[in-house]
C-alpha cells in the first residue's frame, strides 16, 4: 500500500514500530500500512522468508524495515528481539502484538499441547513483548501499544475455547497496562477485529464464508487494510487520549 493510496493520512516519520505477526494477513498489512505512513518498520514473527517478503513491499513503496525472525514464545528471544530494534534505531515507538494461530477442536477433545500452544502465541506473546518494549517507551515518556485481540475474546466462539480465551486475556492485559503506565504518555488499546478476509478465512471454504456473511450485518467480510487503518489511527498523535479501549471492528457482529 503506497503512501498516495492510504486512506488514513498519518505521518509517523521518524517513528520505530515493532508488529509481530508480520509475515501474513492482518500482521503484514499492518507492518505494511505503517511503514507507508514513514515508520521503520521491525517485523517480526518465526518465517523468515515470509518476513523477508514483508519487509521487501514495504521497501519497493519506499519505506525502511528490518527483519526479525524468532520465537514469539520465548522470554529470552523476546528481550533480545526489543533490544536489537533498539541498538538499531534508538527507540520503540509503537508496538503492535499481533502475532496468532488458531488450533481448533471442542473442548472434550482438546490437547494440552492445542491448549497451550495457542496461549502461548496469542497471550503469552502479548505480555513478553509488552514487558520488554515498555522499557524503551517509559525512557522517552512516549509509546503506543495496540493489541490484536478478537470477537472470539468477547462473544466466544464453539470450538475455540483456547482462542478465546487467549483473546479475552489480552483484553484484561490491555486494560491493566493501559492503567499502569498512562502517566508515562504511553497508550494501550486492544482491537478485536471479526471475520477478516486473510489465508485463515479462505481455509473456510467459499460455503461456510457464505455463512459468516449471513451472520454479520454487513453482509460482508472485513479487509485486513481496514484493521490496518484502525491501527493506524491508535498509532498517530490523534489517538494520544485513548487508552485503555477495546476497538471492536466487525461490521456489527457484536452489537
Amino acid at each position: 500500500m503506497s503512501a498516495a493510496n492510504r486512506r488514513i493520512q498519518v505521518d509517523l516519520s521518524d517513528q520505530v514500530a515493532v508488529v509481530t505477526g508480520a509475515s501474513r494477513g492482518i500482521g503484514k498489512a499492518i507492518a505494511v500500512t505503517l511503514g507507508a505512513a514513514g515508520a521503520r518498520v521491525a517485523c517480526i514473527a518465526r518465517n523468515q522468508e515470509k518476513l523477508q517478503e514483508t519487509a521487501h513491499e514495504i521497501s519497493a513503496a519506499g519505506g525502511t524495515a528490518a527483519v526479525f525472525a524468532c520465537d514469539v514464545t520465548d522470554s529470552a528471544a523476546a528481550t533480545q528481539v526489543i533490544e536489537a530494534v533498539v541498538d538499531q534505531w534508538e527507540k520503540i515507538d509503537i508496538l503492535v502484538n499481533n502475532a496468532g494461530i488458531t488450533r481448533d477442536t471442542l473442548i472434550p477433545r482438546m490437547s494440552d499441547e492445542e491448549w497451550d500452544d495457542v496461549i502461548a502465541t496469542n497471550l503469552r506473546s502479548v505480555f513478553l513483548f509488552t514487558r520488554a518494549g515498555i522499557q524503551a517507551m517509559m525512557r522517552k515518556r512516549y509509546g503506543r501499544i495496540i493489541n490484536i485481540s478478537s470477537v472470539s475474546g468477547i462473544m466466544g466462539n464453539p470450538g475455540q475455547a483456547n482462542y478465546s480465551a487467549s483473546k479475552a486475556g489480552i483484553i484484561g492485559l490491555t486494560q491493566t497496562v493501559a492503567r499502569e503506565i498512562a502517566g508515562r504518555k504511553v497508550t494501550v488499546n486492544a482491537i478485536c477485529p471479526g471475520f477478516i478476509a486473510t489465508e485463515m478465512t479462505d481455509a473456510l471454504g467459499p460455503a461456510v464464508q457464505d455463512e459468516v456473511k449471513k451472520r454479520v450485518p454487513a453482509k460482508r467480510l472485513g479487509e485486513a487494510a481496514e484493521v490496518a487503518d484502525a491501527v493506524l489511527y491508535l498509532a498517530s498523535e490523534s489517538g494520544a487520549y485513548i487508552t485503555g479501549q477495546v476497538l471492536t471492528l466487525d461490521g456489527g457482529l457484536t452489537a
